[in-house]
């Protein structure tokens, strides 16, 4: 494949990695926007091994828009890694920008999010607060990036130049279990722009994809559109689906889903921004 002349070459990953612990190392002490995903946890990770757990501070909001799985896997790894972990409580739900589900809703989530974790920092004296974006996260429509710059957030996966296959790669060096998870995002990410957010709905489809997940479907996703479910899947799991898919509609339709569909195209991060 050619290279291209305006893309300048990313230098090796062991490079790249230096660069991020030297990042770290540069801020001293440090707290984790830290969701129990695969960036997260290996930023995470990292600046435990840099800076000593009593520099580092995890921090995991419980919120309507996150499954409970996600929060308790959250807090297992943090026990693994013996660091300092506080859940946050937030109902993203009590903001109106937030429930009128707009383009930038992301934005406002963030912003929020940011300015309280950017308080915890100050009232336990922590100099810096990062998040896991990496340099894949540039080309989506991420709002939230936004935010954390407003907000003084830092990005270090980013600046080191990582990307999320690099992410995999070294998590798995280390022994991290999160290493080949599945991406994860907020639930209110399965609802058209514009389709007013609820709790219901929420919870709906969070039980919905954790019903499919039981199933086996590692990589799933039920984007609702009024009263249908559309089904991301990985294609090759499209057989498992069909084959179970009396069963598939009985259930969905139990949480609240009038009609089920699977999306030929399969399973894509942010396919609501398809649209914008």
């Amino acid at each position: 494949m050619a290279t291209d002349p305006f893309q300048p070459a990313l230098p090796n990953l062991e490079v790249r990695q230096a660069t991020l612990e030297r990042i770290l190392q540069q801020m001293g002490r440090v707290v984790v926007a830290f969701s129990g995903g695969v960036d997260s946890s290996f930023l995470l990770k990292v600046a435990v091994d840099c800076l000593g757990k009593n520099n580092v501070l995890a921090v995991t909001v419980a919120s309507p828009v996150h499954p409970d799985w996600e929060r308790c896997e959250a807090e297992e790894l943090a026990r693994k890694l013996d660091v300092l972990h506080l859940i946050l409580p937030s109902n993203e739900l009590e903001i109106e920008e937030f429930v009128a589900n707009p383009p930038d809703r992301c934005y406002v989530c963030k912003f929020n999010r940011f300015g309280r974790l950017v308080e915890i920092a100050r009232e336990r004296g922590f100099i810096h607060v990062v998040d896991g974006s990496n340099l894949d996260d540039l080309g989506d429509h991420r709002p939230g990036q936004r935010a954390a710059s407003e907000r003084g957030v830092i990005s270090p996966l980013t600046e080191a130049g990582l990307t999320k296959a690099d992410i995999r790669a070294v998590s798995h060096q280390l022994g991290l279990p999160t290493w080949d998870r599945p991406s994860q995002a907020c639930l209110a990410s399965r609802f058209p722009y514009g389709e007013r957010l609820t709790a219901e709905g929420l919870a709906g489809v969070g039980r919905a994809e954790e019903y499919l997940r039981g199933l086996g479907l590692r990589q799933v996703r039920v984007r609702r559109h009024a009263g249908l479910a559309r089904i991301e899947a990985e294609p090759q799991d499209f057989p498992a689906i069909l084959s179970r898919r009396t069963e598939i509609y009985t259930s969905l339709q139990a949480l609240g889903f009038a009609y089920v569909s699977l999306d030929l195209l399969g399973f894509r991060s942010g396919s609501m921004n398809e649209v914008l």
